[in-house]
């Protein structure tokens, strides 16, 4: 049985490079990781940091289970969907020798697939295909109890109707990749590991296995839990059913070999890593945030390359940055809790911090605080004069505002003050209203202000409602 408490254990861990970070950083690193595991209840985690475009930490933490007698830096977790990346790899390989596009269509290989003739290699890889996805539950379903074959699956719900038109929305779908993977061993000629492991894995010194035989002695055990439950073993899906959508088992530091080229450009081409970060749009232009295998986003005005990965009983998380030739890998034996995500976003927090100075306001949000600072005041009897036109500063005269001192004080304070409905032009001034929310009663403000941030207000009038 996996042990929930993982205490003394989370510290006794097995570097697997030279850990190059500064002692100070090397600590944060090991309790942001402490944190993660403690706070969600999952067992183990292994990590990998790239700085400089090497790797600079790699360090396993917790209890992977009795199949390892301590936390191992060499064990190998399921990536799952962080596989996704590799099959793309495959097939822009592929498309470098002449034996297909990304944008030949489905039905040069496999015409039996629904939309065949409409979707193209590239649609498949940003899942922009229309094609249903066979897995979008967090658990393993009935019929993940028996093996499956890559057609099976493609006979099962690859020849459904499609979910869209090709290239009109995004939604992530494992059977586009099935149907990916495919088209890989068509145009190669050979089993998908095997081309993946003579073009990739093998020049980059990574040994990944097929995540179905990462089971038993020497490999974490797979936990989950039923809401607040106990940590329990997980059982695995039968085999077949990751494949090419996520079929690969390595270690984080394999992972970050994987990282390393995709920040020196090295194995596929400069061209074919930068197609695999551009971002697919669809057919309207909307954005899709998603290349081919790989999520994308602005860190601090850095691309950020990424993917998640959940298996039964696993998670993962893959972080790169490539201009600043960083990345971290965060691999985890459970499938709940979003430990790995913790940890990936603050070790990146920690290594390569932006700055997340406040956006500006908006105009309607500068006003919308310049109407409650002036509602506060009236409340208070402090009303500062320079926030109002003359005509305004008429209005509120000694009887106005003592009364309007008076009437809102006894109130206290209010639940909440928010706009309602858009501003709009009316006699020169723009009119914003607001709602003010107490407990057992709400009023309104009707306001007119000059055009501006710094308008002054011409009315602030205060009512039940």
């Amino acid at each position: 049985m996996i042990r929930t408490a993982i205490g003394a254990a989370l510290f006794f861990a097995t570097p697997a490079a030279a850990q190059q970070l500064t002692p100070d950083q090397s600590a944060k690193v090991d309790a942001i990781v402490a944190n993660a595991l403690s706070s969600s209840g999952v067992p183990s985690a292994s990590i990998a940091i790239v700085q400089g475009g090497r790797v600079v930490y790699a360090k396993a933490y917790g209890d992977q289970g009795p199949n390892l007698k301590g936390p191992s830096a060499d064990a190998k977790y399921p990536i799952a969907s962080i596989s996704k990346q590799f099959t793309a790899a495959a097939l822009l390989l592929l498309e470098d020798e002449g034996k297909l596009s990304l944008d030949d269509k489905v039905a040069k290989f496999l015409p039996d697939v629904s939309g065949a003739d409409r979707i193209t290699i590239r649609q498949l890889l940003s899942h922009t295909a229309g094609l249903q996805d066979y897995w979008p539950q967090d658990y393993s379903f009935a019929a993940m109890e028996k093996p499956v074959t890559p057609q099976g699956i493609v006979d099962r719900w690859g020849k459904k109707p499609l979910d869209f038109d090709p290239g009109t929305a995004w939604q992530y779908s494992n059977t586009g990749y099935v149907v990916a993977g495919m088209i890989v061993e068509k145009a190669s000629g050979m089993p998908l590991l095997d081309y993946l492991n003579r073009k990739v894995f093998k020049p980059l010194g990574m040994k990944p296995v097929d995540q179905d035989l990462a089971i038993g002695k020497g490999y974490p055990i797979p936990t989950h839990r039923f809401a607040l439950g106990p940590v329990r073993p997980a059982k695995p899906a039968a085999h077949g059913w990751l494949w090419a959508a996520g079929e690969l088992a390595m270690t984080a530091s394999d992972l970050a070999k994987w990282d390393i080229a995709r920040i020196n450009r090295s194995v596929l081409t400069p061209e074919d890593w930068q197609t695999q970060e551009t971002e697919i749009k669809l057919i309207d232009g909307g954005a899709t945030h998603y290349g081919l295998g790989v999520s994308l986003a602005d860190r601090g005005g850095h691309l950020e390359v990424s993917h998640g990965g959940e298996a039964v009983g696993f998670l993962s998380s893959n972080v790169v940055i490539p201009d600043q030739r960083f990345a971290v890998v965060a691999l985890v034996n459970a499938d709940f809790g979003g430990a790995q995500d913790e940890i990936t976003e603050e070790v990146a927090d920690l290594l390569v911090p932006v700055d997340h100075a406040p956006k500006a306001m908006t105009l309607d949000q500068t006003r919308d605080a310049l109407a409650r600072k002036l509602f506060d005041q009236l409340r208070t009897g402090t009303l500062d004069r320079s926030l109002l036109t003359e005509d305004a500063s008429y209005y509120f005269d000694a009887t106005a505002t003592g009364d309007y001192r008076d009437s809102l004080a006894a109130l206290g304070d209010p639940v909440s003050f928010a706009p309602l409905g858009k501003a709009r032009l009316r006699g020169g001034f723009v009119n914003r209203n607001y709602a003010i929310q107490y407990k057992d009663r709400r009023l309104v403000a009707v306001t007119y202000a000059e055009d501006g941030a710094d308008g002054k207000f011409e009315q602030f009038i205060v009512m039940p409602r």
